[in-house]
């Protein structure tokens, strides 16, 4: 990773208007009891506003495209419903760098109250060698796949 702005301490914060899509039977169209669920916004779809907030506060400070990040730990409650057209707000900070791995703090609002709190790591990675390992596995799945 050549020298960077990205360090511990960096703040960052995303708005995001709650689509219809993200409520649970939505989000879950093709699994019957979810379509009988609230029409709130999934806990699945929550971490991935979470993951893409982190994503715009790095961007600035990352050499993108060439620079990326990937997830690979979340940890966040899931504290108070929220619905469609609610606008969310999600506020972080990078609290450690280790080359490449970042760890965050993050918390999320939605128009009336806290809706999420918690931690989430992240990768930094370079999409030609990413893209060219994952490659590699779906070559190896279809050679699995012949075999059979």
């Amino acid at each position: 990773m050549p020298e960077t702005t990205l360090q511990a301490g960096l703040r960052f914060t995303w708005n995001y208007t709650i689509p219809e899509r993200s409520t649970v039977p939505n989000l879950y169209h093709d699994t019957e009891f979810c379509r009988e669920m609230p029409p709130v916004l999934a806990t699945g779809y929550l971490v991935g506003m979470m993951e893409l907030a982190c994503i715009a506060g790095l961007m600035p400070h990352l050499d993108w495209p060439r620079e990326q990040s990937v997830g690979t730990m979340v940890n966040f409650n899931h504290i108070a419903a929220s619905t469609p057209g609610m606008q969310l707000r999600i506020e972080g900070e990078l609290l450690e760098v280790d080359g490449r791995r970042l760890v965050f703090q993050l918390i999320a609002f939605d128009d009336l109250e806290k809706v999420s709190e918690g931690r989430h790591e992240r990768f930094i990675i370079y999409p030609e060698k990413f893209n060219a390992k994952l490659a590699q596995k779906v070559e190896k799945m279809v050679k699995a796949g012949s075999r059979e």
